[in-house]
């Protein structure tokens, strides 16, 4: 005689309560709350913007602005939500972005027009992804300790490339991107950029043994070792795709700004933190989400914006910054003490 199936049980051994599903089942449906309640954020950000300065905020130059802004910032996220979910950090981001943005306007640099200059600044991005990566990954060093040391290093090495000075960019080809004129049916070819971008990073994360693994190294190493995976190899790629987005970035920067500067991507390593922690991707590793990282991306840039056009000051403008990444990481913890 066939034996009735028994009910699931959890990791405990103990069958679910009737009426309340699985926590693996519940996933998918809090993650649509979770970017519905973005959505609302983010909605109301705009409300908010439209009656305050309503002929300034809803101008089609200013919501150009605000995307152009975002895409900067926003690439760098994406890669970001790859390491976080890994269950590691890049606190270099900012000054790799700055490194990359210098070294790619030098004259020597320019010298080799367009092409040069994107080049050289993904390359300098991918070579300082592969030292954090090997000192992470095959050097046994804590991410936090190994991406600070990368912090204070490209920012120095930034410093004595310019020597305290802007390097204005000369190439036709790079300064023309940033003009209307070059505007696809009125996107800026720099949220184009990151629209790209932030669908690879989707596809990746969430459609190939890249992602998964990606998330298995988050959730717990030592299983994904065991599993099968090369975890050390893994994180690796993984800081090299953080360095490439470093880079991606810092020519959209040479782009929006026209020059390269030592102090170009100040505090971007805190803002992509931010972004993907209230987007959902959790500090711990093995969860991310790009969809929530780009949203978390607009909100603190239309944020921003509305504070700029309501002249408020720049410190309200950090402690908002601050208030919504402490509220995120509070409903963090609480979901994950209900999961």
């Amino acid at each position: 005689m066939t034996q009735p199936l028994s009910p699931p049980r959890d990791t405990a051994g103990k069958t679910p309560p009737a009426g309340r599903p699985a926590p693996w089942r519940s996933l998918p449906a809090r993650a649509d709350v979770r970017t519905l309640s973005l959505l609302g954020v983010l909605a109301a950000l705009v409300v908010i913007g439209g009656v305050t300065r309503p002929d300034e905020f809803l101008d089609t130059r200013n919501l150009q602005l605000v995307l152009t802004q975002a895409s900067v910032i926003g690439v760098v996220t994406v890669g970001m939500t790859f390491v976080i979910t890994s269950g590691g950090i890049d606190l270099s981001v900012g000054a790799v972005v700055a490194l990359a943005s210098v070294w790619a306007t030098t004259v020597a640099t320019q010298e080799y027009g367009f092409a040069g200059v994107l080049l050289t600044a993904m390359l300098v991005g991918l070579g300082c992804g592969l030292v954090n990566g090997l000192l992470i990954a095959y050097g046994g060093m804590v991410p936090f300790i190994a991406t600070l040391a990368m912090l204070a290093s490209a920012r120095g090495l930034a410093l004595q490339i310019t020597d305290g000075r802007t390097q204005i960019v000369t190439i036709d080809g790079v300064l023309d991107l940033g003009e209307r004129d070059s505007y696809v049916l009125g996107v800026p070819p720099l949220v184009l950029v990151f629209a790209l971008v932030t669908t690879v990073g989707w596809l990746l994360l969430n459609r190939t043994t890249f992602g998964r693994r990606t998330v298995a190294v988050g959730g717990n190493a030592e299983a994904a070792r065991l599993a099968g995976i090369d975890v050390r190899r893994q994180r690796l790629h993984l800081y090299l795709l953080s360095g490439l987005c470093c880079g991606i970035a810092a020519f959209l920067l040479i782009v929006l700004s026209g020059s390269g500067q030592n102090t170009n991507g100040n505090l971007y390593e805190l803002d992509a933190i931010a972004a993907a922690i209230i987007g959902g991707t959790l500090l711990s590793g093995g969860r991310g989400t790009i969809t929530g990282s780009v949203l978390g991306v607009l909100i603190f840039t239309t944020i921003t914006d509305i504070f700029a056009l309501n002249n408020l000051q720049s410190d309200v403008q950090q402690i908002a910054k601050g208030a919504i990444i402490v509220t995120a990481v509070l409903v963090q913890r609480r979901t994950a003490s209900t999961t």
